[in-house]
């Protein structure tokens, strides 16, 4: 069912936000988009450093909201820790150039607002006092106290995605069992370490006998994606493994967001790039990682890459990509740096797809300092810096949840 609540005056409206992004905005420019009178999505980016960031930033908000199916309308709002310190409203140049390109893209901007340190204020108001409006008025505002408002936003974007604590005694099996892991090369033979701490078929009958079947890839995900694998710290640290070895890690991604016919071929192609790797495929058959026979065609491996990319208009499970999350963030939690780094990488792509983009940098953020060096982390680094969006985020079903940021 669908919630409805009011706005009638500005100051209701910036009370509203936090439940409109579901966290408290800072040093960000959020972009509030409208489907006629109802909110469609919200774009959040961090604010720009200089004049040039700026005319960037603008092109990129611009352009995504040109994208958004059915939207017409649009209110910018700064927020900054500036004040208005007798120099007017802060980000006016930035709040100016927004409410500019959109009204030449076609669209209504309905006001252009700042929350600054010291006050608030809309561009567009001719009677603004120099020093702003007081906060006071957001903050006693009814919007903030009605009962489908959010009492308990998270304290930023990234918030939005939480690592917890970690359990000392579950982190110390876990570790364990990773050592014995990565030293034997099970499912991931191109991670083995020189040094074997206890074997691989010990290890195994050690972890068959609590996990069981979810020792294949494929189960692993399949419970994961039903909120099933957070139980034991065996099935815990299986999964931080599996999101080390990077064609599972990608199947694993894949099949959590887009379900198990995806993740059975992204295994296939995992399989038989590690068969050709070895020079033991003698299907004949054209592997996934190879390209396509028929220029009309699509490899497999292609295919995989454009959902990897968030090329396809096709969206993931929603409830699926929650469910895994919340166990993701407990086995990175408990994992020792720096194998928590492939981990954290899964979790940070599983929450772009669901248009956190702001969620998924931080985690990003953790990764890199599990490990400098790791190699997904930086290309994720890279890729979410550069403003992308999933294709699938423009379409109704993600564009109503909360958090959608470029």
């Amino acid at each position: 069912m669908t919630t409805i609540i009011r706005a009638r005056a500005a100051h209701d409206f910036l009370a509203l936000v936090p439940t409109l992004v579901g966290y408290l905005p800072s040093r960000s420019l959020l972009c509030v988009a409208f489907d006629g009178n109802r909110t469609a999505g919200v774009l959040r980016h961090d604010l720009p450093r200089g004049a040039a960031d700026r005319e960037v930033l603008v092109t990129a908000v611009v352009g995504t909201l040109c994208r958004m199916p059915h939207v017409d309308a649009v209110v910018p709002v700064a927020y900054t820790d500036a004040g208005f310190a007798g120099d007017g409203l802060p980000e006016a140049e930035l709040l100016t150039e927004v409410v500019r390109r959109a009204e030449q893209a076609g669209f209504l901007v309905r006001d252009a607002l700042c929350v600054a340190a010291d006050g608030w204020g809309s561009l567009l108001d001719e009677d603004l006092p120099p020093g702003g409006r007081g906060l006071e008025l957001v903050e006693r505002s009814p919007v903030a106290h009605h009962p489908e408002a959010l009492r308990t936003p998270a304290a930023s974007a990234a918030d939005l995605v939480r690592v917890p604590t970690a359990d000392p005694v579950r982190s110390a099996e876990v570790a364990r069992i990773l050592d014995t892991l990565r030293a034997s090369g099970i499912a991931c033979p191109d991670a083995a370490d020189d040094t074997v701490v206890g074997t691989a078929m010990d290890e195994l009958e050690l972890l068959d006998a609590v996990i069981g079947d979810a020792l294949d890839p494929f189960v692993a995900a399949e419970r994961l994606a039903a909120g099933r694998a957070g139980d034991t710290a065996e099935m815990l640290a299986w999964l931080v493994h599996l999101a080390a070895c990077p064609p599972l890690r990608d199947a694993l991604m894949l099949q959590v967001a887009f379900g198990p016919v995806v993740g059975e071929l992204a295994l296939d192609c995992a399989d038989r790039d590690a068969e050709r790797r070895a020079g033991t495929d003698a299907s004949g058959d054209a592997p996934c990682g190879g390209p396509s026979t028929d220029d009309r065609a699509e490899s497999a491996e292609e295919f995989l890459s454009r959902l990897l990319l968030g090329m396809v208009e096709t969206r993931p499970d929603v409830g699926r990509i929650e469910r895994a999350i919340e166990t993701l963030t407990l086995a990175a939690a408990d994992a020792p740096a720096p194998a928590r780094a492939g981990v954290l990488c899964v979790t940070a792509w599983l929450a772009w797809a669901l248009g956190r983009s702001s969620a998924g940098g931080a985690l990003v953020d953790l990764a890199l300092a599990a490990d400098p060096g790791h190699t997904m982390a930086d290309l994720l680094r890279r890729f979410f810096g550069s403003g992308a969006l999933p294709d699938w985020a423009f379409g109704p079903d993600l564009m109503a949840s909360p958090g959608r940021e470029g």
